[in-house]
């Protein structure tokens, strides 16, 4: 910044009109003394009166030595004046002065002779402080040694920003000797720096004083031309005592190392939140599907573009599968996301499809030798070995997929699939720390996986057996008309032991069950199926209700700790009555005509495999047009409602059941059954008919 109506002191033009001073006679406060021939003061400096203590007046026209030198060294300092008169040779050194108030303070003097163009001859005399000398002597020397020795690099830019010092540790720095710096700008000595930053900063330097403090750059230098390197510099402007600007002081250190080790922290904390993140999202069910796309739902975006997570159908269907060096793998697809990626998601096979991959392919690879299989730069002849068919390969490349990584899912040493990751808006290529991090990914999911894999395979062998054992009952037996449905629990939760059963009778009479064994999975499954067929044999006996549980009771008390409930009826379409005993299950409900519905008030007894407690049969009318709803607990209950209100609901929907046994049966589970309920739900409708004449 220049001072007004002075030009510029270092511009690129000469230099035209008056310069402000820099100063630095200023901080020394020399002293200027004019002597004649004889010695006598001519001239006398304000300068010369704040050293010496007498203003002009007392000391023009007397000898200086008189009150300029110490008594101690008049006689030397005469000669040394008569040898400078005569000789013309200046003289320079150090002598105390006793000053106008008889203090004594040590002063330089050079003295020189000056010849008028009259040929007259006079002496010039400058004298300053010699402890102000010293002072300034020592800064400049402090100054330069540091400055020399300073492990950071430091530069002197002037006023339109080119080099005008250059301490060692820049030279190495820049790998550009000193000489080579002076007079240049940075964008010169250094053109692989972006420096259009640097110079806007020393600007601002210049035009506001304001210090720019640990700025960072990133480029290259010819020291090491082949790596980028960060550098912290700091900008302070440079004035003189007058305030003249004089340019900018730089000081750069070379904080690479720090960078990448903070890049490196950053990233390992990234890894940690990462792994922290899918140990709370992956594995919070055990669905397999579920579990596979919150594997997907945490890589996606953090890791990467798009992900997708494939397991071999050897291994959903519960075998183990290697695969040979020719062979194909045949993966089924669970879970596919994406962040603004249309076209990938076309590409990639949707959830549920199986699809055959040739030996070639990528994934393929992946699965068959359980490693990873990483390219950071995708190529057109690579695509064709990711993608599943040309099509989704030209869709690819149509998304800008760049770098394509596989990581295998691994789990008990058994390979289940892969995880694959795509990277299409996120420029960086997939590198070692994204390989770190993809595989503890895959390795903690595997597990869950895993497991949700063999809890679907037991689950699903659980539900066979269920569907097996249960009846398949023609829709109208005696004088019913029967509507049944059984509906397994949510797929978080293991198949559970609920039944129903219709059962013919002689007389015309049927007999109608609905029970649930307590537990979960085949034991359950098992278990109900021993109680359905006693249940049966009993039946076949036309023994009272209440006798008939007892028996049940006894047979329960054998099946390995199992327990049950249960609700047994008869009806008999002649006598318009039916026949109930109940074993700790919940009351069934009966419904009118010109009646509101109601839930029957039987005697609750006692769960079966409980014992000890008689069960008692009680007799209720069920006229032609009624309607006798059996259910399991599975159907009206939940964890946050109270039962009484759930059965009151029931009760409410059936207010107008409508003709249509089916629809009862639909509307009930779709309106009373959670998809999340962790029990399954056994319903039985009979509606009475009126007996065949």
């Amino acid at each position: 910044m220049n001072t007004a109506g002075s030009p510029p002191a270092d511009g690129d033009g000469p230099v035209r009109g008056p310069v402000r001073p820099s100063g630095l006679l200023d901080v020394l406060r020399v002293a200027s003394v004019v002597l004649d021939a004889e010695g006598r003061i001519v001239l006398w400096s304000p300068q010369a009166e704040e050293l010496f203590g007498y203003d002009a007046q007392e000391a023009l026209g007397r000898y200086a030595a008189r009150i300029m030198v110490h008594e101690q060294h008049l006689d030397l300092v005469v000669k040394l004046f008569a040898d400078v008169m005569r000789t013309g040779r200046s003289w320079a050194g150090a002598f105390p002065i006793r000053r106008k108030d008889g203090s004594t303070r040590l002063v330089e003097f050079r003295n020189m002779r000056l010849l008028d163009d009259r040929g007259d001859v006079y002496a010039l005399g400058l004298a300053v402080d010699r402890s102000t000398a010293r002072r300034l002597e020592q800064d400049v020397a402090l100054s330069t040694r540091i400055v020399a020795q300073s492990p950071l690099g430091l530069a002197v830019l002037d006023s339109g920003l080119r080099y005008v010092s250059v301490n060692p540790a820049l030279e190495r720095m820049n790998g550009v000797p000193a000489e080579e710096h002076l007079g240049r700008g940075v964008r010169d000595v250094l053109p692989l720096l972006d420096a259009e930053a640097f110079e806007a900063a020393a600007r601002e330097v210049l035009d506001t004083g304001r210090p720019v403090v640990d700025r960072s750059m990133t480029g290259r230098t010819p020291a090491d031309p082949d790596e980028d390197h960060v550098w912290s510099y700091s900008l302070y402007r440079l004035e003189n005592v007058l305030g003249t600007v004089l340019g900018v002081a730089v000081s750069v250190v070379d904080v690479t190392e720090q960078y990448r080790a903070n890049a490196e922290a950053e990233t390992a904390r990234r890894r940690l939140a990462v792994i922290a993140d899918a140990t709370a999202r992956i594995g919070t069910t055990l669905d397999l599907e579920r579990t596979a796309g919150e594997l997907a739902d945490v890589a996606v975006p953090e890791l990467a573009d798009a992900a997708a997570v494939d397991l071999l159908d050897a291994v959903v269907r519960g075998h183990r599968s290697t695969l040979g060096p020719t062979e194909p793998a045949v993966i089924r697809a669970l879970a596919v996301r994406g962040v603004d990626a249309a076209e990938v998601l076309a590409a990639a096979d949707p959830p549920g499809r199986v699809t055959r991959y040739a030996p070639d392919r990528l994934i393929t690879e992946c699965v068959r030798t359980g490693t990873p299989v990483m390219v950071p730069q995708v190529k057109d002849e690579d695509l064709a070995r990711i993608a599943r068919s040309p099509e989704a390969a030209a869709l690819l490349a149509r998304a800008g997929v760049h770098s394509y990584l596989a990581v295998p899912l691994i789990a008990r040493g058994e390979v289940l699939g892969a995880l694959d990751l795509m990277r299409m808006r996120n420029p960086a290529p997939f590198d070692e720390d994204d390989l770190l991090l993809a595989r503890e990914l895959a390795s903690r999911a595997a597990v869950q996986i895993d497991n949700a894999r063999w809890y679907q395979n037991a689950r699903d062998t659980a539900l066979t057996l269920q569907r097996s054992l249960l009846p398949s009952h023609p829709p109208v037996t005696g004088g019913l008309e029967v509507a049944s449905r059984y509906q397994p629990a949510g797929a978080t939760s293991e198949v559970g032991g609920d039944w129903f059963d219709v059962i013919p009778l002689e007389d015309g009479r049927t007999a109608l069950v609905v029970g649930d064994v307590m537990g979960s999975g085949i034991p359950a499954a098992a278990a109900m199926g021993r109680l359905r067929t006693a249940t049966h044999t009993l039946a076949s006996l036309g023994l009272d209700p209440a006798v008939l549980l007892e028996h049940l009771d006894r047979i329960t008390d054998g099946l390995d700790q199992a327990i049950a409930t249960c609700v047994y009826a008869v009806h008999d379409p002649r006598e318009r009555r039916c026949a109930i005993a109940n074993a700790g299950h919940l009351p069934p409900a009966r419904v009118r005509a010109g009646h509101a519905p109601e839930l029957l008030d039987l005697p609750t007894g006692v769960p079966l495999g409980v014992g000890g407690v008689a069960f008692s049969t009680t007799t209720v009318e069920l006229e032609p047009g009624d309607l006798l709803v059996l259910y399991t607990d599975g159907l009206v209950e939940t964890r946050r409602d109270p039962l009484d209100e759930r059965l009151d609901r029931l009760l409410a929907l059936l207010d107008h059941p409508g003709d249509s046994l089916e629809e009862v049966c639909d509307l009930l589970l779709r309106t009373l059954h959670e998809p999340d309920n962790v029990d399954d739900v056994a319903l039985l409708i009979a509606r009475a008919t009126a007996p065949a004449p």
